[in-house]
């Protein structure tokens, strides 16, 4: 099987997009609750996702992610609040496959039938040509395994099986669920480079994942959520700003280091042993303060907080329980 042979950056199915001329809706959710009998799964969550960027959806299991995405896509009906596409509910989309691509579950295949004819089903609701089908299967890499019943596929096909079909429309707005599960290192980079390739078109992007070490590398924005309720929301660089980077300072005598340090008004921990962690100032004046007051230094490092030590963070921080 060949995989991995078309570069999203040059090679687009269909219709091929300007920047300026694609018009994705943008996704609003607002005080959204779900309660599936005594348990509210979302409570009041309210966000928007805006075109041009790729925004992580990010959550703890149990967090009401997978709930808060079925309703966007009209799957289940809130108890209060809304979700929209450009303004509209999906079921009030009049061509919701040309609109939002959506890929919520990579197994939803009948085992017994091809990837070319499972798409070929979507063509024909849709009324968009069967020659899409084969377009889209090349796109990411089943091209030759397209005939094969999905019951040979491996999870990784099958993800790839789920966008092809979640592009069949070539639609503005994309909603992934998990997309990265099961595919291997290549295969990941290649959807990384899709996602930002899409939302460099003008799409709106919008992923939820538990690989927060992968999300780290292809979103512009996060948004967080836990106990059904939001978070935050913010751009990568504004959680970086705000989670500063730690340094590492250590030495014979801790002490006379911590003393120096003491007036700065930075935040200085105990790491254990001789060393000291410190957030508000940098490596550079640690290092200047140190030789000042004549310390000697054995360690001096900067150690720089990424999104998963961020996700932690605000979710260790809890939110509000859950109220009706």
């Amino acid at each position: 099987m060949s995989q991995h042979r078309l570069n999203p950056a040059t090679t687009r199915p269909g219709r091929r997009h300007k920047r300026g001329d694609v018009k994705p809706g943008r996704i609003v959710v607002y005080e959204l609750c779900k309660d599936f009998g005594a348990v509210r799964a979302v409570d009041r969550l309210s966000f928007t996702v805006e075109p041009g960027m790729v925004t992580g959806f990010l959550g703890p299991n149990g967090a009401g992610k997978t709930t808060t995405l079925r309703a966007l896509l009209g799957l289940v009906e809130p108890t209060s609040g809304t979700a929209t596409i450009g303004g509209l509910r999906y079921a009030e989309l009049t061509d919701p496959l040309r609109v939002v691509g959506a890929a919520l579950e990579s197994s939803s295949f009948h085992p017994a039938r091809s990837g070319l004819a499972h798409l070929r089903i979507y063509c024909a609701v849709a009324g968009i040509p069967d020659q899409r089908a084969v377009e889209v299967l090349e796109f990411v890499g089943l091209g030759e395994v397209g005939h094969r019943k999905v019951r040979g596929y491996s999870l990784g096909m099958r993800q790839r099986l789920a966008l092809a079909a979640a592009l069949l429309g070539d639609p503005p707005v994309l909603i992934l669920d998990e997309p990265a599960n099961g595919l291997d290192p290549e295969g990941i980079a290649w959807l990384r480079a899709l996602l930002r390739e899409l939302a460099h078109e003008g799409r709106t992007v919008l992923v939820s994942s538990h690989a927060l070490a992968e999300v780290e590398q292809t979103v512009d924005q996060v948004v967080i959520v836990h106990r059904g309720r939001l978070v935050r929301q913010a751009g990568l660089a504004e959680l970086a700003q705000e989670h500063s980077a730690t340094v590492r300072a250590g030495g014979p005598d801790p002490h006379a280091l911590f003393r120096a340090l003491a007036g700065t008004g930075a935040e200085i921990q105990w790491a254990g042993g001789r060393e000291l962690r410190i957030r508000g100032i940098d490596a550079a004046m640690v290092g200047h303060l140190a030789h000042t007051a004549r310390i000697e230094l054995h360690e001096l490092s900067t150690q720089r907080g990424d999104l998963e030590e961020v996700f932690l963070a605000l979710i260790s921080e809890g939110v509000p329980a859950a109220t009706s």
